[in-house]
């Protein structure tokens, strides 16, 4: 397919720790590629290069053929570049419909304007995203009387008022229920799919990375050690050595196998199920790079 995001080489360090050393890889419209790893492989810092929250130090980030490295956030965001955070965030006292549509008054360049009716402005459309991500029912509900899982929801909402090109996604299931994180990311996989976005997201829950994940990429201490579709990376011998120790890369991966095929998570231990083994160690040492 051809690719939507290309990163090249792209590097980073703070002080004496290489963050990113040499990340390469690329991204297809409508394709969910997740990036996982343990605390301090450097996710969070490629994130922040690419959507211009960092500079990189040495690198290409181009986006649909556009070199957008080392860009302002708001000027990526302009060129096509959505973004979800790992705690999410809405105006609580405002509504549903309201939140979405602060967002399409900032796509349409007209949040600094003074409007004597804005509450009226872009009402249909935000209305049409909101149905698309199943809450057209409860438009006109504060934010904050909603459940955490249905903020999220509101927040993908919110991305897509952007009509983005790409979707970076910062552990977009953080703090919600099993049954909650699944039916988000189906979602999620379901308006990609239709609207032909391509979407990057980080995952510490390993059961929603092998269920939902076109493919996975691995970083480690900065480093890209593996690349490919889920069932590749789960074999990989580099990916168990970085997950040595726990066995939750494997515990999470068959919980995936069994979800997909209908089948009860029960008797793969403990944890299995339940949100909490699927969280990704440290490494043994404790060392973490720079954010």
């Amino acid at each position: 397919m051809t690719a939507l995001l290309k990163v090249h080489g792209l590097r980073k360090a703070f002080g004496g720790v290489q963050a990113v050393d040499g990340v390469s890889f690329e991204l297809a419209a409508g394709e969910l590629l997740a990036m996982i790893g343990p605390n301090g492989a450097g996710k969070s810092t490629c994130f922040n290069m690419i959507n211009g929250q960092l500079a990189p130090d040495a690198g290409s980030v181009a986006l649909a053929g556009r070199e957008i490295a080392g860009r302002r956030p708001r000027e990526i965001w302009r060129l096509g570049v959505g973004r979800t955070f790992q705690v999410a965030a809405t105006y609580a006292s405002m509504t549903v419909v309201e939140n979405v549509q602060m967002a399409l008054l900032s796509y349409h360049g007209q949040l600094l304007r003074l409007w004597p009716r804005a509450a009226s402005l872009h009402r249909a459309e935000a209305l049409e995203l909101l149905a698309a991500v199943g809450l057209r029912e409860r438009a006109d509900e504060p934010c904050s009387t909603l459940a955490y899982g249905d903020i999220k929801t509101v927040e993908l909402a919110i991305a897509l008022a952007n009509r983005p090109a790409l979707l970076l996604m910062d552990e977009p299931t953080a703090g919600m229920a099993p049954q909650e994180r699944n039916a988000l990311m189906r979602l999620t996989r379901e308006l990609v799919k239709q609207r032909g976005i391509g979407v990057l997201f980080t995952e510490h829950s390993m059961d929603v990375v092998f269920a939902h994940a076109d493919r996975v990429m691995v970083l480690a201490r900065g480093v890209l050690i593996a690349q490919g579709e889920p069932d590749a990376i789960r074999d990989d011998a580099a990916v168990r050595e970085v997950y040595l120790g726990s066995g939750r890369l494997v515990k999470a991966a068959r919980r995936a196998d069994g979800d997909a095929h209908g089948r009860s998570g029960a008797g793969l231990g403990s944890d299995a199920g339940s949100g909490v083994g699927s969280d990704v160690a440290a490494p043994a040492s404790g060392t973490r790079s720079a954010p």
